[in-house]
């Protein structure tokens, strides 16, 4: 192997920058020739490939996004869209490429790994739902701005005495929600695994009134069903029987930006190392994750199989600190 390129893949986190810096550096390391490709797999169809050396990602570690952007890629579903990756990735000389993103951009590097070509992948997604690893890139980060949120509004909500719904992103997935409400000491989650009634809801706000707390603060999942506006909307209902009047904060894509924390910056560069040294050594098709505190490797197509659940040790202790 004589030339890698690197993409980032899907939505944009504040570790990818750390991690496209450990991958090129660790290749220039290994005699290796390194290549970045912009925009993801749309930018590998249309030929958007830079050549990259140590300069090319100097003083990129503490920047949130990604020098090499990123953008979806509706063409890479198709075979043909696949082919002409394929091709590209041949007429530039590649040998090996090096995926970072969720569980959509590992299946894009799969789909190129079951075509013969070297891939190898590195789960990078807020949700933290990729199998094979204990933590992905970015979720860190995207905990502590949640955290510096609810704080901040819990602030306001005691001098005002009120509940405020936060809601978080996660579409399918609950585990930012929870994990930031575990930290944030919020009343409840409201997250897409778990019904919760209007009813439960109610009572959390009431109780906490009753109990003389002075704020109740719910932190809701995007994906929650039946949804932030709607349950918005049947609380105003209820004002006159709820203790506490109730607000809403949609904390939106600042979740996603902001310079990555010393963890993501640590992992991002650990895995982007480990990367590249795997797909080297002959270990493409797989994805290098974190488990244990150690770099493990989990074949691409297990690590896609299914998204990784919220583990239920968390959710259970969140609902004992829910009091």
């Amino acid at each position: 192997m004589k030339r890698v390129g690197v993409l980032t893949s899907g939505g944009d986190n504040p570790g990818l920058n750390p991690c496209i810096r450990a991958v090129v550096r660790m290749g220039i390391h290994l005699g290796l020739e390194m290549v970045g490709i912009r925009r993801g797999y749309a930018g590998l169809i249309d030929g958007a490939i830079d050549e990259m050396d140590a300069r090319s990602v100097g003083g990129i570690i503490g920047h949130g996004g990604t020098i090499l952007g990123t953008a979806r890629c509706p063409e890479f579903y198709d075979v043909k869209g696949r082919k002409e990756a394929l091709r590209r990735l041949n007429q530039f000389g590649i040998d090996g490429l090096v995926s970072i993103g969720g569980n959509g951009s590992l299946t894009g590097a799969l789909e190129l790994w079951r075509m013969g070509f070297p891939t190898i992948g590195i789960p990078s997604t807020i949700d933290n739902d990729v199998n094979g690893t204990d933590i992905s890139i970015g979720v860190d980060t995207a905990l502590n701005t949640i955290l510096d949120a609810i704080d901040k509004i819990k602030d306001t909500a005691s001098s005002h005495n009120r509940a405020f719904l936060i809601e978080t992103m996660g579409r399918d997935s609950g585990y930012l929600a929870t994990a930031s409400g575990v930290a944030g000491g919020a009343e409840l989650m409201l997250c897409p695994e778990v019904e919760t009634t209007f009813k439960d809801i109610c009572h959390t706000i009431d109780d906490a009134y009753v109990r003389g707390k002075s704020h109740c603060i719910i932190i809701v999942a995007e994906g929650w069903e039946p949804g932030t506006q709607a349950l918005v909307e049947q609380l105003q209902k209820q004002k006159d029987k709820l203790g506490f009047s109730v607000r809403v904060t949609q904390l939106g894509h600042v979740q996603r930006g902001g310079s990555p924390s010393a963890f993501d910056r640590l992992l991002a560069t650990r895995l982007g190392a480990a990367a590249v040294r795997e797909l080297n050594a002959g270990n493409a098709g797989n994805i290098v994750g974190w488990t244990k505190s150690t770099i493990t490797l989990t074949p691409l197509e297990e690590a896609v199989a299914f998204e990784k659940e919220l583990g239920r040790d968390l959710w259970d202790l969140a609902r004992i600190m829910e009091m």
